[in-house]
């Protein structure tokens, strides 16, 4: 066993770097991973460019893929050499955010007031997984064994992008015969377009002006294709709608212009669905929020992490209800980091997802 490790830190605004650490010490509830797959996620890019503050020196990185190298003593159920998950979000279990439902603000309550996103720890309060091992805290809540039958490119999705884009159609609370339509087509609206389909929605709108991503979308279960280069979206929408509007819209991309937009395309009592990270202050247009009369929903979602959150995910896949292997676009090593970082980040080459493997 190695006493360092090679591991993606950031440094400052702007840069990130490969730099070797020490391996770390495993406590009496965790487990050290060898990490055997894991991503680039777009909030690794929001880091990066100092839009989303961290530590300097913080190993980045939330998807992992991996083996487990060492147990903590109190660790049951689980064994060394075992294929696993963690979800982006690490939930502890016994927290009063566990125990109130809420398992990804667990930590999120201190003495000194609230926080959001609490139990989201890997690459943001604690070190991640774009590295060569990363130690996983709550284990046994947080490991889910993967299925021999399937690959890691295969899983790669669930820690996040899966559990993401799936958590805009539940907490949108899609319904048999509803009219969704999902503002932008990257890796998780792909995924609340495939989960909007799996809850029953009928109509499902996706809206993007990437032809690539356009044709995936329709794959995974679009009805109509909107494409916002060439179309005003809204009044597209409208249309295809017959003036209705949709019950549910989902924004996936964390921009005033795409939120704006799916505000108005809601029908009255309809629900906005945000996944989106935003890096400015968001304006509510007096008309669309109908001056606060609307009976409109809006809603946001960090996804739930734990370990039956993960293994519900990799049930899809395993029984084929999605095959989300097409997302992954591209593949690196670790030390390629700073490169799949330069691709993944000004979105060359059609890249979707990239497969970091160490």
């Amino acid at each position: 066993m190695p006493k360092t490790m090679k591991a993606t830190v950031f440094v400052e605004s702007g840069k990130i770097e490969l730099r070797e650490k020490p391996v770390p010490e495993v406590g009496p509830l965790d487990a050290l991973l060898r990490i055997t797959t894991t991503t680039i996620c777009g909030t690794d890019v929001h880091i990066m460019k100092g839009e989303y503050p961290v530590a300097a020196g913080l190993t980045i990185g939330h998807e992992p893929v991996g083996v487990i190298e060492r147990l903590g003593s109190s660790v049951k159920g689980y064994h060394e050499g075992q294929r696993v998950i963690a979800g982006a979000i690490t939930p502890s279990g016994w927290s009063n955010a566990c125990l109130c439902g809420r398992c990804s603000q667990d930590g999120a309550g201190t003495k000194h007031g609230w926080r959001p996103m609490g139990g989201w720890r890997f690459g943001n309060t604690i070190d991640g997984c774009q590295a060569e091992y990363v130690l996983v805290p709550d284990a046994m809540t947080n490991l889910a064994p993967v299925p021999d039958e399937l690959t890691d490119e295969q899983v790669l999705m669930c820690p996040d992008i899966m559990s993401t884009g799936f958590s805009g159609a539940e907490s949108g609370k899609v319904h048999i015969g509803d009219t969704v339509a999902v503002f932008a087509q990257g890796p998780i609206g792909l995924c609340a377009t495939a989960g909007a389909k799996l809850m029953g929605a009928t109509t499902i709108i996706a809206v993007d002006r990437v032809p690539e991503r356009l044709a995936i979308a329709r794959r995974l279960g679009a009805d109509h294709l909107v494409d916002f280069s060439r179309v005003n979206p809204v009044q597209e929408i409208m249309r295809l709608t017959d003036g209705r509007g949709v019950d549910v819209a989902i924004e996936a991309l964390g921009t005033q212009a795409t939120f704006e937009s799916a505000m108005r395309v809601l029908r009255p009592g309809g629900t906005l669905s945000s996944l989106g990270v935003y890096s400015t202050d968001l304006t509510i247009p007096y008309d669309a929020f109908a001056a606060g009369l609307g009976d409109h929903t809006i809603v946001t979602t960090l996804c739930p992490g734990g370990k039956e959150r993960m293994r519900r995910l990799m049930e899809v896949i395993a029984n084929g209800r999605l095959d989300l292997k097409p997302l992954v676009t591209h593949r690196f090593t670790l030390d390629q980091i700073v490169e799949a970082y330069d691709l993944f980040s000004h979105q060359r080459d059609g890249v979707m997802k990239v497969a970091i493997t160490p």
